[in-house]
């Protein structure tokens, strides 16, 4: 069912922007896979209705996103009323920032301080610092941890832990806690048992948390995703979710955001209007309800062909560039690789290798860290092959 497509003059922007021409792209976070069959099939239904203007979102909606996350990681109880939609997850947190932001500033001229993960995606930057936020920065911690590839090889890669020291810190100063769950850049799924120690310290220090689980459906085998409503302390939270992530449909612009909260959905809500980011693509709607009714098995799929992709670059790094490490990935679709020993900055390598090699990655400056680069694994097992080919010819430049 899973089909890999050839991108290439689609007007695509990681296939055909000038800096992707020529080049193999792994770098912006979109899959080189068709959407599947009931995707495709319920657009086109819409396609031949011939109209396309102002849609109002129907209960089925609603119920579809309900009933996948219910059945799908025993989140339940989600009502209609609960959730906000909008065009994207960065528009989301951009406006659930400027309400957090605007409700401070009504009673003190301090700005917003927000906590977040770092290295952390690279849009949270820029949300954080337009709406004129304060950023805290709580870094993980990188850890030496064991593993055993495919071919049996024992292999040393890197997990990233919370510094739960700091965080209590900065929980006492802070304001809002950005959470990213599952975590893009280091490939973390957080357990159940973190995720209810960062809702305990939120709790006792009045943050608000905001978490965008937009790669909730990205785990590897023996890793679980767990809501952040499921483990939530108290009420003053909200979540962002979209089936473009997982299904391929990011152009369609749809999400989700989940406030339980009858005020701080009052105030999302606003700013979700004052932002004019309020109103869905009538093909996005019909996507994200065939998405969820329908297309589970494809992302089951979808899950296995990225875990055999991360298998094989593993075992390619354990055999040819052993000096490096592999951060060990528990979801995403996204490979964080540690570069430190080639001594060159990540941005160098990075423009190096698609000089010499023609591969495009991301740097991890761009996330807030240094000595990483992040390789996008949502593409076909051939197009993984040349990118571990390059990277093995680059490193040894």
């Amino acid at each position: 069912m899973l089909e890999y497509v050839n991108r290439r003059s689609s007007n695509c922007y990681k296939w055909d922007s000038e800096q992707a021409s020529g080049n193999l792209p792994l770098w912006v976070a979109d899959m080189d896979f068709k959407a599947a069959p009931a995707i495709i099939r319920a657009m086109q239904e819409r396609l031949n209705h011939g109209v396309f203007g102002y849609s109002i979102i129907p209960n089925d909606y609603y119920t579809a996103v309900s009933s996948w996350f219910s059945r799908r990681h025993d989140w339940h109880g989600i009502k209609r009323e609960q959730l906000i939609c909008t065009i994207g997850v960065v528009p989301a947190i951009s406006a659930i920032l400027r309400a957090l932001s605007d409700k401070k500033k009504a009673k003190s001229d301090e700005p917003l301080r927000v906590i977040t993960f770092t290295p952390a995606y690279n849009c949270f930057f820029s949300c954080i610092s337009n709406i004129g936020c304060e950023l805290i920065e709580c870094r993980l911690i990188a850890k030496k941890k064991h593993t055993i590839t495919p071919a049996g090889r024992e292999y040393v890669g890197e997990h990233f832990e919370v510094d739960w020291q700091k965080l209590e810190q900065q929980a006492a100063i802070a304001d809002v806690f950005l959470l990213c769950n599952p975590h893009n850049p280091t490939a973390r799924v957080w357990t159940k048992d973190e995720l209810t120690r960062i809702a305990r310290i939120c709790h006792k220090n009045n943050l608000f948390v905001v978490s965008d689980e937009i790669h909730c459906e990205f785990c590897f085998p023996e890793h679980q995703y767990t809501p952040f409503a499921t483990v939530a302390a108290d009420n003053q939270f909200c979540i962002c979710t979209s089936a473009s992530k997982a299904f391929n449909i990011a152009g369609l612009q749809c999400a989700n955001i989940y406030v339980p909260e009858a005020d701080a959905r009052f105030a999302i809500d606003r700013a979700i209007n004052i932002h004019e980011v309020c109103d869905l693509n009538p093909f996005g709607i019909v996507a994200a309800i065939a998405a969820y009714n329908e297309s589970e098995q494809w992302i089951d799929e979808l899950n296995g062909q990225v875990f055999q992709n991360w298998l094989y670059l593993l075992e390619f790094i354990a055999t040819n560039m052993p000096e490096l490490s592999l951060s060990l990935m528990e979801g995403t679709y996204l490979a964080w690789l540690n570069i430190k020993p080639l001594g060159r900055r990540a941005e160098q390598f990075c423009a190096d290798l698609a000089e010499h090699e023609h591969v495009l990655i991301n740097p991890s400056e761009m996330y807030g860290a240094t000595d990483y680069v992040r390789i996008n694994l949502a593409t076909s097992p051939d197009n993984i092959r040349q990118a571990a080919e390059a990277l093995k010819a680059e490193a040894v430049r």
